[in-house]
């Protein structure tokens, strides 16, 4: 359990300088240059994410359990993840109608991927694992929303073909790491067998 709880701390805590440090942030710049503090950022993130990993993997073969929850929040997790999946594409394809509307796709997802596991899995290492991420997460949607009113930033939406673009997408992307990839990559399978 301990390194999973060192790993959420690397890897959400750089990823909550700009929730609460943005002068820091700032300083690291001017100091190491933009791609000099994305190199360190990218650095520290990524044995962070490592650790989460590992540790998890861990903490998940001396379970603690906490409740056990019902078989249907599975099949409930199972469909939040689908908009999960389209928000996390939406992201990343410009002018997407989803952007403009929530603003911040991404985080969004990371929250509904967070909450979904958590209704799904009893365990402590679910909770600190996915508890931790749906905290960040909404500190980040609140700090990043304040941000961009703040700069006056607001999102254009592009032509209709790039939101069902990244429905498409998103959608092949679920059926993809729901039906091949969660099994083999994280050791559960959402449909059995």
């Amino acid at each position: 359990m301990t390194l999973l709880i060192l790993g959420l701390i690397l890897f959400l805590g750089m990823h909550s300088i700009r929730i609460c440090a943005e002068g820091f942030r700032s300083a690291q710049v001017a100091r190491f240059g933009l791609l000099g503090w994305k190199a360190i950022y990218s650095v520290i993130s990524l044995l962070g994410f490592v650790l989460i990993i590992y540790g998890y993997g861990e903490a998940r073969l001396s379970p603690v359990v906490i409740w056990s929850p019902p078989v249907w929040t599975r099949h409930l997790a199972a469909l939040l993840t689908i908009p999960a999946f389209i928000l996390l594409v939406a992201a990343y394809v410009p002018g997407t109608r989803i952007k403009q509307k929530v603003g911040q796709p991404m985080v969004i997802s990371v929250k509904v991927w967070a909450f979904a596991h958590l209704l799904a899995n009893g365990m402590l290492a679910d909770v600190l694992l996915f508890g931790s991420f749906l905290a960040w997460a909404v500190a980040d949607t609140i700090s990043a929303n304040r941000r961009d009113r703040a700069a006056g930033i607001t999102y254009a939406a592009g032509p209709l073909s790039r939101d069902i673009g990244a429905v498409l997408i998103g959608l092949v992307a679920w059926v993809v790491f729901a039906l091949w990839l969660h099994g083999p990559l994280i050791g559960v399978r959402p449909f059995g067998g």
